[in-house]
């Protein structure tokens, strides 16, 4: 006999997306099937891979990071090599990381003077902060410090061209937006282009060709992060300024006629002269009268 249960649903339902104790409930949800490591492995807090104001991407390249051996490259052209996210959205995640407390960047001079940018991954934000001690005394109260203006320093001056053509200064205006083509840290607002437009075309009237200023100004750029790209580029268009080119001694006139050969009428001897002129400078003076 075919009889229905009638407290028995219709159909297996599934848990809402804000009751996820009903999902583990159900038997739905992860689970996890894990192996003991023994060799080749990083433990990773909870508190970084659940990180709740942390991007995905900021979260595994911290994981990454502190994998990593002491001294492997951690900049953004090694990370940016490593994966395919590119340097935009690597140094973005980097900057997270440095804003949560998880990566530090400490400048250090090497004993060859070299001022190198040194990575450093923290696995607890925390530990390199320095706590209060508690004295057992009231805090005192603190006068909250003058707010500074911050005020945009001024660009370097840079070398200005001794030709105002529009020709050139649009060569000059044309090369600096093509920067950031080859390194995105090089976009360039119109205000800086029309301060360092003067400077790449004093380069060019040099006999500088635009591949070989371009070359000058984007190579061995810093791995960290440009605060002042604009900066560093006038700095290099005014340090880096080639001498002029070598003097070339322009012609006084022009070269003085070449007349064709002909045969003198009183001698037969060949001679350059106008067509004017019949004979040799010789038979015009013996024909010349006394």
């Amino acid at each position: 006999m075919d009889t229905q249960d009638p407290s028995a649903p219709p159909r297996a339902q599934s848990a809402p997306a804000d009751n996820p104790t009903r999902t583990r409930r159900h038997g739905g949800g992860i689970t996890h099937d894990n192996t003991r490591h023994t060799t080749r492995f990083v433990v990773i807090g909870n508190h970084l891979v659940q990180h709740k104001e942390l991007s995905l991407l900021a979260i595994g390249l911290s994981c990454h990071l502190q994998s990593l051996p002491t001294g492997a490259g951690a900049d953004i052209k090694s990370l940016a090599a490593r994966f395919p996210e590119g340097p935009t959205r690597i140094a973005a995640a980097l900057r997270e990381l440095e804003a949560h407390g998880y990566l530090r960047r400490e400048r250090h001079r090497t004993e060859t003077g070299r001022i190198v940018t040194r990575t450093v991954s923290c696995n607890q934000p925390h530990a390199s902060r320095r706590e209060p001690v508690d004295t057992g005394c009231p805090p005192a109260k603190r006068t909250p410090p003058p707010q500074r203006r911050t005020v945009q320093k001024s660009l370097p001056a840079v070398p200005q061209p001794s030709s105002t053509a529009p020709a050139l200064l649009q060569t000059a205006i044309d090369l600096l937006a093509t920067l950031r083509r080859h390194d995105p840290r090089l976009l360039l607002s119109a205000t800086d282009t029309a301060h360092l437009a003067p400077g790449v075309a004093a380069w060019l009237e040099r006999d500088v060709a635009p591949t070989a200023v371009r070359h000058a100004l984007i190579t061995d750029l810093p791995d960290e992060p440009l605060r002042r790209p604009a900066a560093l580029l006038a700095h290099r268009l005014a340090a880096q300024l080639p001498p002029p080119p070598p003097f070339r001694a322009t012609p006084a006139g022009p070269p003085p006629p070449r007349y064709e050969v002909r045969n003198c009428d009183g001698c037969d001897r060949g001679f350059r002269a106008p067509e004017t002129e019949d004979r040799c400078r010789d038979c015009r003076k013996v024909a010349a009268p006394a």
